[in-house]
């Protein structure tokens, strides 16, 4: 039986990082169990990784935004000598299947993105202190930081070694945040990436490869001070307490189908199917902040993001072949903005309220971002309102029922806009759902905001262009099941690649350029034999013998 991916894990179960607070400042220290690989055939050495180093990355990364706010500055450093983290490890690189590799890069680089934006969002700046070598994803790690201090030891380096020595790409934005982040030349960027053996010392920092080199003998108080000051700057005289984030109430049936509090996956294998349906809240909404701070991880809005960004991730690596995911909800459109308006009239003043809003705004991208059909069905009796509305305007159809329907006796269908919808979730291209899909027609979304806050049935919801589809009871049942079927028929391959193409309109950023051109590119030379044949670079890495290239440009 294949090995289920278990994306839940908690401080006690770490066995690659430790955690170290002091007031404004947290130190990350990586330390990586060589024997900790998350399968067999690998030892992680030198502080190399594999998915489950990073699934404990990113709770830390959650677990600081949400337990120590009081934190300002996160200062990531090696538990080892003389290496920082030698990136990711090669042997379970060239020994994991395909699909593996893809989606285990389009983790890693959504949790580089999340304590990136982690500064600018929450007052928490990751700074990284070098010691040692630092190449390909350990220098990945230390790009998303805000500022990279290198140690100036004769030995210490940072290098992007992928292209000479494995004959791919670095697999999580180094090649982009070179040249977008740091500004680093272009010409530069090209030496650098060429080179196994990295950059050192004062020229470092002269090609803008990091901000700081300092003198071996006086690192460590640097890095001290530096992080006292960032933290102080950042929180100040911050004296709230975070809240706890518990295990999830999870459980995984005989035929992998998924059950939560709010949520429930239910598959369809021979349909190449999986159904997510979200249970809206059947409680009033918090009356005040104060009750939502005591509600902790229990309040519905929270509990939900957690629970639906825990489900994306189980699809995503454990159930490969479900092509197809649609999106239900169930419950009252009134509660669900209730709920959702607690959160958004105060994200100014209260830090709880700004990262329940920000990790909402997350889990929404990583729905974006995942490689399958999305379709959703506004049914009656469903509750498409606020936060739970941008779900339709994420995936890549969406059907609505229209009219009284034969023996159903659930409120008929409807769609509720609120201020959720025009703004405060972009997606990586930093514009809204809407204004990505009025990309031609911007003056439309004037228009769609006159209706915020009413239910709008199908005909309403369809002139706006809302829905892609309504049908009423005498359509609805075939429409749905050819269209599901004729998804679930077409080639895998074509239907990412077609997906990616049209999500993502309007301009580019640093964020699209990586997920889009970074992993499409990664995506086709980690199935070329110059990188995974039998004589590929990847393939012979460390056994003395130079891959054998196939020298036909494409």
């Amino acid at each position: 039986m294949t090995k289920v991916i278990d994306f839940q894990t908690d401080p006690s179960k770490y066995r690659h990082w430790r955690v170290e607070y002091d007031g404004v400042v947290a130190r990350l220290i990586m330390d990586v169990d060589e024997a900790g690989g998350l399968f067999e055939g690998y030892e992680l050495k030198l502080n190399s990784y594999d998915l489950g180093v990073d699934i404990e990355l990113a709770d830390i990364v959650q677990r600081m935004r949400f337990e120590h706010p009081e934190v300002g500055a996160v200062v990531m450093q090696s538990g080892k000598d003389k290496v920082f983290c030698a990136g990711a490890n090669i042997r379970m690189l060239g020994g994991a299947a395909h699909t593996h590799k893809v989606n285990f890069c389009k983790f890693t680089n959504e949790t580089r993105n999340t304590f990136e934006a982690a500064g600018a969002e929450s007052g928490q700046h990751y700074l990284a202190a070098v010691k040692g070598a630092c190449a390909g994803g350990g220098y990945e790690l230390a790009l998303a930081c805000d500022e990279i201090y290198l140690t100036d030891d004769g030995a210490t380096s940072v290098s992007l070694p992928e292209v000479p020595l494995l004959a791919v790409l670095p697999g999580t934005g180094g090649l982009t945040r070179v040249t977008d982040k740091r500004k680093v030349r272009r010409d530069l960027a090209d030496v650098f990436c060429s080179v196994e053996e990295g950059v050192k010392g004062q020229r470092a920092k002269d090609w803008r490869l990091v901000d700081e080199v300092i003198a071996n003998s006086k690192f460590d108080d640097f890095v001290a001070n530096r992080a006292k000051e960032v933290g102080s700057n950042a929180k100040g005289e911050f004296s709230s307490k975070g809240i706890s984030l518990g295990p999830l109430d999870r459980k995984i049936h005989e035929d992998g189908s998924l059950a939560y509090s709010f949520v429930e996956v239910d598959l369809d294998r021979s349909a190449g199917l999986a159904t997510i349906t979200i249970n809206g809240p059947k409680e009033d909404a918090p009356g005040c902040v104060s009750q939502l701070h005591e509600l902790g991880d229990q309040s519905w809005i929270l509990k939900l993001a957690r629970e639906l960004d825990d489900a994306i991730l189980h699809l995503r690596l454990n159930e490969l072949e479900l092509g197809v995911v649609v999106f239900k909800t169930v419950g009252d459109s009134a509660l669900v903005a209730a709920h959702e308006k607690m959160v958004l009239d105060n994200v100014e003043t209260d830090w709880l309220c700004c990262e329940i809003s920000l990790y909402l705004k997350r889990v929404l991208k990583r729905v974006d971002m995942t490689s399958r059909s999305l379709v959703a069905l506004v049914e009656n009796g469903s509750c498409f309102a606020g936060f739970l509305a941008e779900l339709l305007f994420a995936v890549d159809r969406s059907y609505m029922m229209e009219g009284d329907f034969e023996e159903d006796n659930r409120p008929v269908a409807s769609i509720m806009l609120t201020s959720a919808n025009f703004g405060p979730f972009p997606m990586s291209n930093d514009l809204t759902r809407l204004q990505t899909r009025f990309l031609g027609t911007p003056e439309l979304i004037a228009e769609i905001e006159q209706e915020k806050n009413a239910l709008l049935e199908a005909h309403d919801a369809e002139r706006l262009g809302l829905v892609t589809f309504a049908f009423d009871d005498v359509d609805w049942e075939d429409e749905v099941r050819i269209f599901l079927e004729e998804r679930a028929s077409f080639s895998p391959d074509a239907m990412t690649g077609m997906e990616a193409n049209l999500r993502f309109a309007g301009p580019e950023t640093m964020e699209t350029r990586i997920f889009g051109r970074l992993t499409a590119w990664q995506n086709w030379i980690f199935q070329r034999p110059n990188a995974v044949g039998e004589a590929g670079a990847l393939q012979r890495y460390g056994t003395g013998k130079r891959g054998e290239f196939d020298r036909r440009r494409v």
